[in-house]
């Protein structure tokens, strides 16, 4: 999700009717045992935890809860057995639409794993280095700013992002010298984070990640969605067969990475020597 495209804005039909079908299901459950989506949230997967806001995200039908979470959520809510045959019903074949909006996912995952071959990820981008992708589309470019917020955001916890860049991202150019300069010092700072890490594959070789870009969401409740780069905007991807080529391809790449401080080495080095005039 590094490059120019107009991500389509949700429109009617945009969810999954069966996700949408088990969420109202959901929510009237919830709502009979008087609790707040926070309440539910406290009590799922036998008491471990979620954010409430993963419980909005599965009652207005942005994601597609696991089994366990619903059989957790039966027996918290006194269902008797109903809430898990809803989803096996309803959730158990359901996919994310083609034109999911993959931002509500990115938003609510609780781990992102991303591999960018030719340009920096859209969460990374510094605002100089974006407005030259975006070709100074400001409304686009503050979308992308406002974004990244989740990287740092206080009220939740932020998702942890592990990202894999081919090193040619840090040696093509876009824009001048000091917008690259700046974008790669950039990346050094926000590897910095607690939950942001880094890696750079050499470019030499062949392996799966030369098809295209990807980013890899892990829900709270452990179930995966793929969104992957095209021409002319993205695709989102829940089916398992999905999830699976696109796990492998990230199994792959990451065993040609290097480790992270020799990464950070590369992109501060790059920075200084192909960037500083």
């Amino acid at each position: 999700m590094g490059g120019q495209r107009k991500t389509p804005e949700r429109k009617r039909g945009t969810v999954s009717p069966t996700l949408l079908a088990f969420g109202r299901r959901f929510r009237r459950f919830r709502e009979a045992k008087g609790w707040s989506q926070e309440n539910a949230a406290r009590r799922a997967n036998n008491g471990e935890g979620v954010t409430g806001q993963y419980i909005g995200a599965v009652e207005n039908g942005r994601t597609r809860c696991t089994r366990e979470f619903a059989r957790s959520m039966d027996d918290a809510m006194g269902a008797d057995g109903q809430l898990l045959e809803l989803w096996n019903d309803l959730v158990q074949d359901a996919t994310f639409p083609t034109w999911f909006d993959w931002h509500t996912v990115e938003a609510a995952a609780a781990q992102l794993q991303g591999y960018q071959p030719l340009l920096v990820h859209g969460l990374l981008q510094t605002r100089a280095y974006a407005c030259e992708i975006l070709r100074g589309n400001e409304t686009q470019v503050e979308a992308r700013m406002k974004r990244q917020s989740i990287l740092t955001r206080e009220e939740e916890p932020p998702p942890v992002f592990s990202l894999v860049l081919d090193q040619v991202a840090l040696e093509r150019p876009v824009g001048p010298p000091e917008t690259m300069r700046e974008q790669l010092q950039h990346l050094v700072a926000m590897s910095a984070l607690h939950n942001v890490t880094i890696q750079i594959v050499p470019s030499s070789g062949t392996h799966d990640g030369n098809s295209g870009a990807f980013t890899l969401a892990t829900m709270e409740d452990r179930s995966e969605v793929a969104y992957a780069d095209m021409a002319a905007r993205g695709m989102t991807l829940s089916d398992p067969e999905d999830i699976a080529i696109v796990t492998n391809s990230l199994i792959e790449i990451r065993s040609l990475a290097l480790p992270v401080d020799q990464s950070l080495e590369v992109i501060h080095r790059t920075a200084e020597e192909r960037w500083s005039n």
